[in-house]
Order: C-alpha cells, then sequence, then structure tokens
C-alpha cells in the first residue's frame, strides 16, 4: 500500500513539474504549424538550433545555424524587432530553453516550428 502512495505522489509531481514547463514555454513562446511558419519565415529571423554537422546535411531555405550551445554568446547578432523562428529536428529538448532564453533576452516575437525538421513540409536545402 505504501509503494501505491509513493507511486502517487511520484506521478502528480511529474504531472506538476511537465504543467509548469508547458505554461512556461507557452508564455515564452509561440508553437505554430507549419503553414504559419512559412508565412512567417518571411520578415522573420531563421535559426537552426541543431549542430552544424545536421545543419549542413539539411536545414530548412533561409535558415542560421546557431547550435543551441552557441545561443547565449550570439543573441547580440539577433534583432529584437523581428520575430524569431526557431527550430530543430522534432521539437524536442533545445527549443524549450531556447525560447526561454530569448525571451529573458527582451524578444518578444518567438516562434517555435510545431514538428521541427522532421516535420516540415517547406522546402529545404541537402547536400549529398
Amino acid at each position: 500500500m505504501e509503494t501505491f502512495w509513493v507511486f502517487l505522489v511520484f506521478l502528480a509531481v511529474l504531472g506538476a513539474w511537465m504543467g509548469f514547463n508547458y505554461w512556461r514555454l507557452r508564455r515564452a513562446a509561440t508553437v505554430i504549424d507549419n503553414a504559419e511558419f512559412a508565412e512567417k519565415i518571411h520578415g522573420g529571423q531563421l535559426i537552426d538550433l541543431r549542430d552544424p554537422s545536421e545543419f549542413n546535411r539539411k536545414h530548412i531555405l533561409g535558415a542560421r545555424n546557431i547550435p543551441y550551445q552557441q545561443l547565449r554568446q550570439s543573441t547580440a547578432a539577433l534583432r529584437k524587432d523581428r520575430p524569431v523562428l526557431i527550430y530543430e529536428n522534432d521539437r524536442g529538448q533545445l527549443v524549450t530553453p531556447a525560447a526561454l532564453h530569448l525571451k529573458k533576452q527582451g524578444f518578444n516575437e518567438i516562434y517555435i516550428l510545431s514538428y521541427g525538421l522532421n516535420g516540415w513540409d517547406g522546402k529545404v536545402k541537402t547536400t549529398k
């Protein structure tokens, strides 16, 4: 019986943590689908957060590679008066902390590609 309560408390804490992170992301950025992302690319700053090797293999046409590990040092290269569009492979681990960092630095229009590059159906640049 005690194991059941420990498990129940664990699930409650896990659910609260996931809910809190979801709430933080929603306050920092807007998650948008492919069509809306494609519209916002024109006039926006398109940032690929993946490693350079992944970027070189395939990326959304017009994207600039700023790996997540270098984002803090490269924030000054971005304009705060233009939307920032960020993506990685499948909206995994990097976009949430990247969006939170950009919001903290004063960026107000931050958009995340809903399913990342893996779900993108627009133009891409690939190398063979």
